[in-house]
């Protein structure tokens, strides 16, 4: 959160003096540019800051200048406090120092603001998983954590979906990212750019005593950002033409829907023609399913062909069900 990190600059100057563009990234595990931006903000919200060039460079605040807490607006106070995650916190052996930071920075805080964190603790609780997804065992979470901050070589083996499942990586690793309730880390595994792997999926984990330097260029947040484009790309590989009943449009989700609304036009006799894009044949015949007589798929011709194939199965496991006697309910006299 932005906020967040102007104050963690001018607290960092504050305490440590002079440091470069490159430092503060460093310490922030944020890119160089990302640095430039944040001073330039500084600079335009008045706070007295100045960089010196040279190879002895680097920026500084103006002496005798001193941040406080009560610099913060009620916005500011309010999204720090709604920033502290307590789950993931906890999950990453973090729990009693987050506990033990908001304690410190609300004790800073004037009264009104004071009141306003409070406020933003009482209302809002953040739950980042899902409502079905089952809690993912992530036992080596903790290890992996320390190993990103200290920079330390991983040797792991894992478990993928592709033969052979359980495979042996040494891994580099960059950072740590929480989706959706679900634990991922970003690493290199010595050659080619570096890929993301699920940390529940860690069979067994040590912390070897070999460090290594993450390259200056990489900024996770660009990476997570471009992995999650390149994911939707790869995930819907293929289309389907379909022709969907009224009303049967807003039981679609994600892109099925999107697609629905941008690509789909009426006909005479009131159904929606459209384009959908499908990730497989298997998984758009489950999920086409769902609509029953509500869809009717056009193309491609082995989905249509599956799908017949499932409604006459169907209609011969259910065709007795006409001539069955409904049961009758006793009243027990």
């Amino acid at each position: 959160m932005k906020a967040g990190r102007l104050l963690s600059i001018l607290l960092l100057l504050q305490t440590r003096g002079l440091m470069t563009a490159g430092q503060l990234a460093a310490e922030l595990e944020v890119s160089v540019r990302t640095v430039y931006r944040d001073i330039e903000a500084l600079h335009t919200a008045g706070v007295p800051l100045y960089g010196d060039a040279g190879h002895a460079g680097g920026y500084r605040l103006l002496d005798g200048y001193r941040t406080r807490l009560t610099g913060l607006t009620t916005d500011e106070a309010e999204a720090l406090f709604l920033s502290g995650v307590p789950g993931p916190a906890a999950d990453l052996g973090l729990g009693p120092v987050l506990a033990a930071a908001q304690l410190k920075v609300r004790a800073a805080l004037p009264a009104e603001l004071r009141a306003h964190a409070d406020r933003i603790s009482a209302r809002f609780h953040l739950d980042a998983p899902g409502w079905y997804a089952e809690e993912e065992a992530t036992e080596h979470l903790p290890a992996v954590a320390s190993a990103v901050w200290e920079r330390r070589v991983l040797r792991v083996v894992y478990r993928r979906w592709r033969e052979p499942t359980d495979v042996e990586r040494t891994l580099e690793p960059y950072g740590l990212v929480l989706k959706a309730g679900r634990w991922y880390v970003v690493a290199s595994a010595g050659s080619g750019p570096p890929r993301t792997y699920r940390v529940d999926q860690i069979l067994e984990l040590h912390v070897t005593e070999a460090e290594f330097t993450t390259p200056a260029e990489f900024d996770l947040a660009e990476y997570w950002r471009t992995y999650q484009e390149d994911f939707h790309r790869r995930l819907h590989s293929g289309e389907a033409v379909v022709r969907l009943a009224p009303g049967a449009a807003d039981r679609l989700t994600g892109a099925a829907a999107r697609a629905a609304r941008t690509t789909g036009r009426t006909e005479s006799d009131g159904w929606l023609r459209a384009v959908l894009p499908i990730e497989s044949i298997g998984h758009a015949h489950d999920e086409f399913l769902r609509l029953g007589a509500s869809i009717d798929v056009l193309e491609p011709a082995e989905l249509r062909r599956r799908l017949a194939a499932t409604a006459r199965a169907l209609a011969e496991l259910y065709q007795g069900a006409a001539t069955e006697p409904e049961a009758t309910a006793t009243d027990g006299t």
